[in-house]
């Protein structure tokens, strides 16, 4: 049996390495400053003696480095250590995962016209109970029943929740029907305008352009 479980990626890296250590290094990651224990600690929201046991460890890796300014010491991560890309790299998975549904929509067998990720993905709000909402966006001349665009769309979805860990809904509409929804006053369509991101295609001033034209 698969259990599913979703990809947090608001605190992606607490998500992989859970814990005061994952908390510790979140905060280390997001900067390049040195922070004193009990700045790491309030930023990490844990106590200085929950910190100060994992730091310790963090420096014998050298992922780490201390340096001694009486009567503190100052923390920086050290970004040539060989964990060090991989752990950046986990803190912008939002990122990575928007340009890698860019990426898988342009190997399609048939390609959208567009693909929009809207609500909490879109908003940065995806945490480990989200799913990832996306709008695709019909070719021209395709019809909705086509087998070719339906084991796309299918190909799409099932790609992008293998990589990230987390389900996939896609709203499916005509590129001669989406000016007109995109007009429309339902609260899903006002959150694709006012959040949607585009990751492949023609971006939302040019689909709703459509309808002027």
């Amino acid at each position: 049996m698969v259990y599913a479980v979703d990809m947090d990626f608001t605190r992606p890296i607490e998500a992989i390495i859970p814990g005061v250590q994952g908390r510790v290094l979140a905060v280390l990651v997001e900067t390049t400053a040195e922070l004193n224990l009990r700045t790491i600690a309030r930023l990490a929201g844990v106590s200085a003696a929950q910190a100060s046991r994992v730091l310790p460890h963090l420096v014998e890796l050298g992922l780490v480095e201390r340096r001694e300014v009486p009567p503190s010491s100052l923390f920086r991560l050290v970004p040539e250590h060989i964990a060090a890309g991989p752990l950046l790299r986990i803190a912008r998975a939002r990122d990575g995962m928007l340009e890698a549904m860019g990426r898988i929509a342009g190997d399609l067998p048939v390609s959208p016209t567009s693909v929009i990720v809207f609500g909490s993905f879109a908003r940065g709000e995806a945490d480990a109970h989200s799913d990832i909402d996306a709008m695709l966006v019909r070719p021209a001349g395709v019809e909705e029943a086509d087998e070719a665009w339906a084991a796309s769309v299918e190909q799409w979805s099932s790609a992008v929740s293998r990589v990230s860990g987390n389900r996939v809904e896609v709203i499916e509409v005509g590129a001669d029907e989406i000016a007109g929804h995109l007009a429309s006053r339902r609260q899903v369509w006002r959150d694709i305008r006012r959040d949607g991101l585009v990751v492949y295609g023609l971006d939302i001033d040019e689909l709703a352009g459509a309808l002027r034209g």
